[in-house]
């Protein structure tokens, strides 16, 4: 038997609950450090390229590239620090998170095949390769040549032509004396 609870659900209370979320000022707590940077995969021929915007991020330092078996890893972290003085007043404004970006690759790729560029904010990530089409194999069929054969049919020819006195009879039992 199974057990089963039943829930009365309330559309009003969840929608209440839903608005709230969405238009309540944001606590401490609730901000969350990471960010997404915006990504666009597409196909060149045989590769693959990814292009990610990170405007201000210092790739050198704060940004990796890795191939994990089929998986592209794009991860890092932002740190942006602002500050500005107008009559009289100080406006610092801090922005930092970390992000990390997976790609799903068809196949696994080696690390030789992959390069990566940084220009004017935008991180550029080919794969080469990704997409070739990897050329099929005729796989040959031995076949035994005509001396293999002869060896073949004499054992065959071997086994069939026994003569009387080398073979035993199928109703002897290893260990008896047989007539003779």
């Amino acid at each position: 038997m199974r057990n089963s609870i039943l829930i009365q659900r309330d559309p009003f209370r969840e929608f209440e609950t839903l608005f709230r979320q969405a238009f309540a000022p944001a606590t401490v707590e609730q901000m969350d450090t990471a960010f997404s940077p915006a990504a666009e995969a597409h196909r060149e021929g045989d590769d693959a390229v990814i292009r990610l915007e990170l405007p201000g991020v210092d790739v050198a330092n704060d940004v990796s590239v890795e191939v994990l078996g089929r998986e592209l890893v794009i991860s890092g972290e932002r740190r942006d620090e602002r500050s500005e003085e107008a009559e009289g007043r100080r406006l610092q404004e801090i922005r930092y998170g970390s992000f990390r970006r997976v790609f799903g690759l068809g196949r696994p790729v080696s690390a030789e095949s992959v390069a990566a560029t940084y220009d004017a904010g935008v991180l550029t990530v080919r794969i080469t390769g990704a997409y070739a089409e990897v050329a099929g194999q005729k796989i040959a069929i031995a076949t035994p040549t005509a001396a293999e054969l002869g060896k073949h049919a004499d054992v065959v020819q071997g086994e069939s032509t026994a003569t009387p006195e080398t073979e035993k009879p199928a109703t002897e039992k290893p260990g008896e004396p047989t007539e003779s």
